[in-house]
């Protein structure tokens, strides 16, 4: 097959996931810290609809966390909800592939208040970091999908924030907010074994804070948000290697950011892009925005195209599978944004606000086909 007709083929495929998922059955779910719950909805990606499902209640809690960390198994038929309260703990559902709805399989122990959880690409391990407890830690997941003891808990530098697989499965990443730095470790999936990288270590600039990032689906960039700067650093990524190098930064901050209108100090908090990579957006708490930006392909290159207003103190937001939605919760406002992607430039239209539970804080989407 000719380069032309090759990458013709690969748009073609894409484009035909992507409408596939949006004709699918679409939830989303969301994270209610100060609730101890998750409100469930199903989602029309192509007209924006959205219809509450349920609300689901952690069993047998009574304080509330500062967070509640989400992850989907790559099945798609488990949650994992970690609980940043004594005790530590995650919680396993099973999701209904018809209506989206949870059913409670059980609980495990996390090592720490974990701000962050996800799964390794076989869904057989679940990464978790802690920020305050400054380590990363991992746990195996039983066949019935409950998460057992931790098999390994690491030191790091200070505030390890996210801890996610790279998109082989070879290696494991985390974010040290108070460090300024990236660890890198090789992952054996077979053995379940962390072991340091060579570099071990990924500096950025002092008082950037290292949140929040995202591998481009080509498996070529990474994309990284900073909390205290709002920074958004793009990387080339080394899969052979797992190494990361510096390419470009741009700014998370709306324009005009720093007056007397906004104040304040940058405050970023999650990124995500679109499944055919074309635009990226990343959130910030201080103004309560959401910027946009239109990725370059072939370069893994960025440009702004501005900024929109969103829900209070917008900790976490989510993109559906088909690219054509995202989501975003407000942890000061108790409700969630609806907005739909144009498909073209990339720009978010404002579609509608809907009341969540209390301290809405993360956001996860499944689609069924």
């Amino acid at each position: 097959m000719s380069e032309s007709k090759s990458a013709f083929a690969s748009i073609a495929l894409v484009a035909a996931l992507v409408a596939g998922s949006a004709s699918a059955d679409t939830f989303a779910y969301i994270a209610n810290a100060d609730s101890n719950d998750i409100s469930v909805f199903h989602v029309e990606p192509l007209s924006g609809e959205i219809k509450p499902v349920e609300t689901v209640p952690f069993p047998g809690l009574e304080k509330p966390g500062s967070s509640t960390p989400l992850a989907v198994s790559p099945d798609k038929n488990l949650l994992f909800a970690g609980v940043r309260s004594e005790p530590y703990t995650v919680f396993s559902f099973a999701v209904d592939g018809k209506n989206g709805r949870l059913t409670y399989r059980g609980r495990g122990p996390l090592a720490d208040s974990m701000a962050n959880i996800a799964t390794d690409r076989t869904g057989k391990f679940l990464f978790s970091a802690s920020y305050g407890g400054n380590k990363v830690a991992m746990n195996p997941i039983a066949d019935d999908g409950i998460v057992g003891a931790p098999t390994q808990v690491i030191p790091t530098g200070l505030n390890a924030h996210a801890f996610l697989p790279s998109p082989d499965n070879h290696f494991v990443f985390t974010t040290n907010l108070g460090s300024d730095q990236i660890l890198s470790f090789r992952f054996d999936a077979a053995a379940g074994t962390l072991t340091p990288n060579d570099p071990a270590a990924i500096k950025v600039d002092d008082k950037n804070g290292p949140r929040h990032f995202v591998f481009h689906p080509t498996g070529k960039f990474v994309y990284l948000v900073n909390e205290l700067s709002a920074a958004l650093l793009v990387f080339s990524y080394d899969a052979g290697r797992g190494t990361w190098q510096q390419m470009q930064q741009a700014s998370a901050l709306p324009e005009g950011f720093g007056g007397k209108e906004s104040g304040g100090k940058p405050w970023a908090a999650d990124i995500h892009l679109t499944s055919d990579g074309r635009f990226l957006y990343a959130s910030e708490r201080t103004s309560s925005t959401i910027s946009a930006f239109r990725v370059d392909t072939e370069s893994g290159r960025v440009t702004p195209l501005g900024s929109v207003p969103t829900e209070k103190q917008p900790r976490g937001f989510a993109i559906d599978p088909s690219g054509r939605l995202l989501i975003a919760v407000g942890e000061l406002s108790n409700a969630m944004s609806v907005y739909g992607i144009d498909p073209a430039s990339g720009a978010l239209k404002f579609l509608q606000s809907t009341p969540v539970g209390k301290k809405p804080n993360w956001v996860e989407f499944i689609s069924f086909n």
